[in-house]
């Protein structure tokens, strides 16, 4: 018999990952966010593997929109050392099943009223994001305090508090209120929520059920109001949101340039900041290669081009004779025609997007690009 764990030790996880991430579209058209991969491995692997490092094992994932993908990556999460669950969010439509999410609360409240999993103190993270926080240190301040509920927050310049719901708390940490997105003139705090919460199992009897629910519009000011202990937590760590096609872009310029700890670069480095994965064609005593550079397996790359890092290039791309690539990432199988130059641009063989998410699509006749699937 394998021996009980001691329940009263054991944190739960909640990964957020019913939303259409509509955003950080074209990345999204047929791939659900958190599968949108950095360094060739998907978002919500990181998360994954964050959680185990602290010991939460035991992880509830709410999906809906292209839900298959995720279920089939992560199974059930053995090879992470870790047990996954999936809620699926969606209604029966005239015969059809279709993807109808409940809201970041409702989609819990869900969970809970099926089988009673959120029975102990559960970590609640977003799917769209990397973290490095210190999740032991986080939780138990959140139990020193007594808290209900805890939101992570981070400091952000005051220029910047309209992209984010802003947190008003006292000097004791007490949430007092929230703000959506204000102006910078009327803003009353910096501190950003992350998306990064803590609950204690009670908090979920607040959320109605069977009732389209969000946590940070609805049942945050829900707890304010009923004047529940309710803190803020204010600590230093790592938070790399890519909630938006220029933040996709921007956190894998940082990742190529190594500066996001537990990111390493896959491959090997065959010169100084350019790593190959495996059985690559490249003419290397003609082409110019300024790193950091990842090179994925199978690429070829003909005579005569240039790439400019930071820059990913997908397996088996094909780059074409004096094409060009400057800060750019393209995903697996994009072949880029002859004599193309593509800069700060992510590729994949039926779209581009630049840095700010202006997207075109392959056989757009207004565009000189020319790029297409490197299997056919």
């Amino acid at each position: 018999m394998k021996p009980k764990k001691n329940r009263k030790n054991i944190t739960k996880g909640m990964i957020l990952a019913a939303g259409q991430g509509t955003r950080v579209r074209p990345l999204t058209l047929d791939l659900p966010k958190p599968m949108v991969p950095i360094l060739g491995k998907p978002v919500m692997e990181y998360l994954i593997e964050h959680l185990a490092r602290h010991g939460i094992t035991e992880i509830m994932v709410n999906v809906a929109w292209n839900h298959q993908k995720i279920e089939e990556y992560f199974g059930d999460g053995s090879r992470w050392g870790v047990e996954i669950g999936y809620a699926y969010e969606g209604v029966r439509d005239h015969g059809d099943i279709l993807p109808r999410p409940m809201g970041s609360a409702g989609g819990m409240r869900r969970i809970q009223d099926f089988g009673g999993f959120f029975d102990q103190t559960t970590l609640v993270l977003c799917a769209d994001a990397l973290i490095d926080l210190d999740i032991t240190a986080a939780i138990a301040e959140h139990k020193a305090k007594g808290a209900i509920a805890s939101v992570v927050a981070l400091d952000v310049p005051l220029a910047e508090v309209q992209a984010y719901g802003i947190v008003v708390a006292g000097p004791d940490g007490r949430i007092e209120a929230f703000q959506e997105k204000p102006a910078p003139a009327e803003a009353k705090s910096t501190l950003a929520s992350t998306g990064i919460y803590i609950f204690e199992p009670e908090v979920l009897k607040l959320v109605p059920p069977n009732t389209i629910y969000d946590i940070g519009s609805q049942l945050f000011p829900q707890l304010v109001e009923q004047k529940l202990p309710f803190y803020v937590q204010n600590r230093p760590f790592n938070w790399i949101d890519i909630g938006r096609v220029s933040d996709y872009w921007s956190v894998l310029q940082r990742v190529l340039r190594g500066e996001v700890e537990q990111m390493k670069m896959p491959g090997r480095e065959v010169k100084p900041g350019i790593w190959v994965g495996l059985n690559t064609n490249i003419a290397w005593d003609e082409v110019t290669i300024e790193g950091p550079v990842y090179i994925g397996a199978s690429v070829r790359i003909e005579p005569g081009v240039t790439i400019t890092g930071p820059a990913w290039i997908g397996h088996g791309c094909h780059i074409r004779t004096g094409a060009k690539l400057v800060r750019s990432i393209l995903f697996e199988y994009t072949r880029i025609a002859a004599d193309m130059r593509f800069t700060e641009m992510i590729v994949s063989p039926d779209y581009c997007v630049d840095r700010h998410g202006e997207t075109l699509y392959r056989g757009d006749d207004t565009s000189q690009l020319r790029w297409g699937d490197a299997r056919a």
